[in-house]
């Protein structure tokens, strides 16, 4: 009889358990690159047009895609400047089932006042067959570009771009970063327009494309903390909402669900948070060095996004790499965490898509000391 209560006793704490904790995410890892130089950049896409998202990389000299399944690497552009590339973006503009490609190079973040040893901006021009070098078409620029994203509006696509630094700045001080959209023309030969969105913040890290229903949004995390972003009648301007205006922290990384604005703070910083609808805020990890990529999406079919983030120098305890953070409660009130990649991955980016169609979204990561580019396959 008492070995039948310990029995029930047990299978009664292991089903409060899993009531009050969520499920973990299995995966099956798989390196389709270890010669990466830095990976500074990652965009998911189908550059083919065969229907399979692509992954598409910035890499010190190279932009690069490989096409899927077999990840077969293949160069559009190599040696664009004298210096490092940084950034891409790549983006279905016209509804043909390929991706417009563009990006950021020259990265130069010392020099803040000179355009022409610091930051490039280029719209890529596809040739007929996608893995042969795409023509590069240069545009206008402001020093130290970082970061760039197709956006859609009421007056068409439009090319985004984030420089680090605003014209001058030394430490984050001086004149605020502008940031500019390009309005992409029927002949992308042709001059493009460019519109300021805004120019009041500083040491702007990374941004986020918001959707809406007729046209996106942005969501810029800097110095300030993060301001929000609509257009309307032809120009940008912010919008005053008390959930995007966070004031109480510098954002490296922002990203936006619908729960949830999650981010690493401060720049480069240690800190992965969180800030609920209900306006509250939550520190979820603290001991990250040099985080640098974060993700949001529901990987365990939960209901609920989990963040996925990834930092890129070994931290406190010697260890570099990618976690996910996952709530136990639609109420945000805890979460778990668990390794994906435990000093595999020196993680300067990482983006998530299903890439197999099966329904399962898979985490894709760059690797800056560990010269790598990874897919962890979604194995729940």
């Amino acid at each position: 009889m008492k070995k039948y209560r310990k029995a029930t006793w047990c299978l009664v704490l292991l089903l409060w358990a899993q009531s009050t904790s969520a499920q973990l995410l299995s995966i099956e890892e798989q390196v389709i690159d270890d010669q990466v130089d830095i990976g500074y950049g990652l965009a998911i896409g189908d550059v083919d047009g065969d229907g399979d998202p692509d992954i598409l990389m910035a890499d010190a000299s190279e932009f690069v895609w490989y096409s899927n399944p077999g990840w077969n690497r293949h160069v559009m552009v190599e040696n664009l400047t004298e210096r490092d590339n940084v950034c891409l973006t790549a983006r279905d503009l016209d509804g043909d089932g390929k991706v417009e490609v563009a990006v950021g190079a020259r990265w130069n973040p010392g020099e803040t006042s000179d355009p022409t040893l610091s930051g490039s901006v280029h719209y890529l021009q596809r040739p007929d067959n996608p893995m042969e070098k795409w023509k590069a078409i240069e545009l206008p620029h402001e020093p130290t570009v970082h970061r760039m994203h197709w956006v859609m509006t009421t007056d068409g696509a439009q090319l985004v771009v984030l420089p680090l630094h605003g014209r001058g700045n030394v430490g984050g001080k001086g004149a605020g970063v502008k940031v500019f959209a390009y309005g992409l023309p029927e002949t992308p030969g042709s001059p493009w327009k460019k519109i300021l969105v805004d120019s009041s913040m500083h040491l702007t890290h990374n941004f986020e494309v918001v959707p809406g229903r007729s046209q996106d949004a942005l969501l810029i995390g800097g110095k300030e903390g993060s301001k929000f972003f609509g257009y309307h009648d032809g120009t940008w301007n912010q919008i005053e909402n008390p959930r995007m205006t966070l004031s109480d922290g510098a954002f490296g990384e922002i990203r936006f669900t619908d729960r949830f604005i999650a981010g690493i703070q401060p720049m480069h910083g240690k800190n992965l948070v969180v800030y609920p609808e209900d306006g509250s805020k939550q520190t979820l990890l603290s001991n990250l060095a040099q985080g640098h990529a974060v993700a949001c999406e529901d990987l365990i079919n939960q209901g609920l996004e989990q963040i996925v983030v990834g930092w890129r120098e070994a931290n406190s305890e010697g260890d570099v790499g990618v976690k996910i953070m996952i709530a136990n409660d639609g109420n945000w009130s805890s979460w778990q965490e668990q390794w994906i990649d435990q000093n595999g991955m020196a993680c300067e980016d990482l983006k998530i898509a299903d890439l197999n169609d099966d329904g399962k979204p898979d985490i894709i990561a760059a690797g800056r000391s560990t010269h790598n580019l990874k897919i962890y396959w979604n194995k729940r």
